[in-house]
């Protein structure tokens, strides 16, 4: 399955919290910039997201929101008529 997060730049506190649970470590903290309360956020460093949602569970503020591809339906054997 594949995903991806979006960050919610300015409410992040910079908890490092997402960045320790990713189970893919596609996670980092920005080191070039600060939100608008002095905060260096967390972002989508790498390709490999896979929409498992722990980042987004485990944020206390709230922060990431998820998105996940939808899982293609298996299709069983063709059958000739």
């Amino acid at each position: 399955m594949t995903g991806t997060i979006v960050i919610d730049q300015e409410r992040c506190k910079g908890c490092q919290l997402c960045t320790l649970v990713c189970p893919q470590h596609v996670l980092s903290m920005a080191t070039d910039t600060l939100n608008a309360r002095g905060y260096a956020p967390a972002r989508l460093a790498a390709a490999g997201c896979t929409g498992c949602a722990v980042c987004a569970i485990i944020c206390p503020d709230v922060c990431i929101t998820v998105y996940r591809e939808p899982a293609r339906a298996r299709r069983g054997p063709e059958v000739a008529s």
